[in-house]
């Protein structure tokens, strides 16, 4: 399905799986910054731990095989007593983990909803920076794969379905993509504010309020130094290394640490844009916010979908927030829920 073809957001009210309705903030939620920031403020993250002890849910931490001795974590969350209408594996976003708000607040909406959930962590990411000697780059798509891969054989007693904000919503449609090939099925997945063209990202976050990449550049210098303070004898790099800007910074990681060689062919690595999701076998959705300040919306009017794909373009909602109301309840914890329910 053609991306400029189907524009409709549905939004906000519903529980346990039913198609919520138009996605309609107040007027003061209405600013694209007010809604990123408070998206991820530390009152989602306390919320969501609450709602899921609220549920009574039991969880167990996981060491998942990525393949070529690559090791990754998760955690598989279950409410005792609940029939599970099948596993939704969670991706987060760039330094993000399994333990941010929106994951939090997503596996909860997904538990009520009866499913079981299991919130996948990337390398070096949520406190796992120890488990491999090798950094985190946007192109290590096989090792999610085979974990996601694993997973399924191991943990999912049902249909296995897979969501992601930001990044974590690229990995979610990449690894649909590859599923077939790499002998797993997946159900649904869906994709809330995914990157589609990390160059135009780039670009958009450079042009743009000056708060996203210090955002981020922060988290990722932190990442870096921590990755260092590890593994010293691979990673010798000093702080002008870590002082770079984001673009810089990548740059340098690229030429250092991949086998791209360039920045551009680096981007492209990772690239989901245009024409390279017509291939998508599983059901698709993707939920995008016209005013997201990091990632263009114009790319996702130039997407080519498959027939069995779903485009919700909302006037309003930030990157990845889609807050409601002042208690900050979440639309797109509500959508994924929806779509994943509907396979």
């Amino acid at each position: 399905m053609d991306a400029g073809a189907s524009a409709r957001p549905r939004a906000a009210g519903a529980r346990d799986g039913a198609e919520p309705g138009p996605y309609l903030p107040p007027a003061w939620l209405r600013n694209a910054h007010v809604q990123s920031v408070l998206g991820s403020s530390p009152l989602r993250q306390r919320r969501g731990a609450r709602e899921l002890d609220a549920l009574g849910v039991r969880s167990w931490l996981h060491e998942v095989d990525g393949g070529g001795g690559v090791r990754l974590h998760g955690v598989h969350t279950v409410r005792p007593g609940v029939g599970a209408r099948g596993l939704a594996v969670l991706l987060h976003g760039w330094e993000g983990s399994a333990e941010s708000g929106y994951m939090r607040l997503t596996a909860a909406a997904l538990l009520r909803a009866g499913f079981e959930v299991f919130r996948l962590n990337f390398r070096d990411h949520g406190d796992t920076h120890h488990l491999n000697e090798a950094i985190f780059h946007s192109c290590r798509i096989d090792e999610v794969v085979h974990a996601v891969g694993e997973v399924a054989r191991t943990v999912a007693r049902g249909p296995v379905h897979l969501a992601g904000y930001s990044l974590g919503g690229n990995f979610a449609l990449r690894v649909a993509l590859r599923a077939p090939r790499a002998g797993f099925e997946v159900a649904h997945v869906a994709a809330v504010c995914p990157v589609l063209d990390p160059a135009r990202t780039m670009e958009a976050m450079e042009r743009g309020l000056p708060l996203y990449l210090w955002y981020f550049e922060r988290k990722w210098r932190r990442s870096l130094a921590r990755k260092r303070a590890l593994f010293p004898h691979a990673h010798g790099f000093d702080e002008d290394v870590l002082r770079q800007r984001m673009r810089a910074l990548t740059a340098w990681m690229v030429e250092r640490y991949t086998d791209f060689g360039t920045l551009e062919r680096y981007f492209d690595g990772y690239c989901i844009a245009r024409d390279r999701l017509a291939g998508l076998q599983a059901p698709a959705s993707v939920l995008m916010a016209e005013d997201d300040p990091v990632i263009p919306v114009g790319d996702f009017r130039d997407l080519r979908l498959p027939a069995h794909a779903r485009l919700d373009i909302a006037r309003w909602g930030g990157h990845c927030a889609f807050l409601e109301n002042a208690r900050l309840d979440g639309y797109a914890e509500k959508w994924v829920t929806a779509r994943l329910a509907s396979a």
